[in-house]
């Protein structure tokens, strides 16, 4: 059997950075208590392994409330410009893990929301990452996601000025699509394509292996936002694509009829697990 690894397979540079942001704090405040605002990213073996170092999640305001004194890392994903106001009342030490590119999202939607344009973010509404963008855009914001929804976006004044942004690991094609969508409603739209590099590319590289494999293994959480992307992606290119956490989720019967397998990975897959996957398909064929 031949096997293909995708080359952009594993952690982006964002989710490393955060997570070895966590470790680091956890070395350098052993007296403190250590808490991420949200999981630091979406894979269930990296937070359970923070866990048993002493890290707690925090999933709602209403739970930070309730800190009196420790450590509060945010995560990959960010947060509304509100949560940062409320752990700074609390006097708590804030540590910002938050990807640079969703920073720079941030400050765009900012910026813009103040010069008086209406955000438009296309992207999933109930994705942590949105959920923080919205929070520093203002008042005059939308979520897109579905075509249906970009058909209904409708402004009251036609004059005002549009901005469009999109999650950071939002498909790059179905982003495209709605973007000529809104575009043709005839408003003064200006697009910033704000998908990460990193994420259109391994979208790309992993929808070219799909198509020369006989079966695809996507590895990645069931809560990852790209890795549900990457799935979508190779699914639509190779009938045979299997979305798994751990090698615990693989198969083995699934794969013994094909002659070539293709394997990539989300943003938030740590390489021992894919090393894992990777050599037990080579060991077992």
């Amino acid at each position: 059997m031949e096997i293909e690894l995708a080359r952009t397979a594993g952690f982006c540079f964002g989710v490393k950075r955060a997570v070895d942001t966590v470790y680091e704090q956890v070395e350098q405040h052993r007296e403190d208590k250590i808490y991420t605002y949200g999981p630091i990213i979406h894979n269930e073996e990296v937070t359970k392994d923070l866990a048993k170092k002493g890290v707690e999640v925090i999933d709602s305001e209403k739970e930070l409330d309730a800190v009196d004194k420790g450590v509060i890392i945010i995560r990959s994903h960010g947060v509304a410009r509100d949560i940062y106001k409320k752990i700074q009342e609390k006097g708590l030490t804030c540590v910002d893990a938050t990807c640079p590119f969703v920073k720079k999202i941030h400050r765009i939607v900012e910026e813009e929301s103040k010069k008086g344009a209406f955000i438009v973010i296309i992207g999933n509404s109930e994705h942590p990452e949105v959920e923080g963008i919205k929070g520093w855009a203002g008042k005059q914001v939308i979520v897109v996601q579905t075509a249906e929804d970009a058909r209904q976006f409708q402004l009251k004044d036609a004059e005002q000025r549009v901005c469009v942004v999109s999650q950071t690991t939002f498909n790059y094609n179905k982003f495209k699509d709605l973007v000529e969508i809104i575009s043709k409603k005839g408003y003064d739209v200006i697009v910033l394509n704000t998908i990460c590099n990193a994420t259109k590319e391994r979208q790309e590289e992993a929808c070219e292996i799909a198509k020369r494999v006989d079966a695809m293994v996507v590895i990645g959480d069931k809560r990852s936002s790209n890795t549900q992307k990457l799935f979508e992606i190779c699914k639509n290119e190779c009938l045979n694509t299997y979305y798994i956490q751990t090698l615990d989720d693989l198969d083995m019967n699934q794969l013994r009829s094909v002659e070539t397998v293709g394997i990539t990975a989300g943003a938030s897959t740590p390489n021992n697990i894919i090393e894992e996957v990777q050599n037990n398909v080579r060991i077992n064929f």
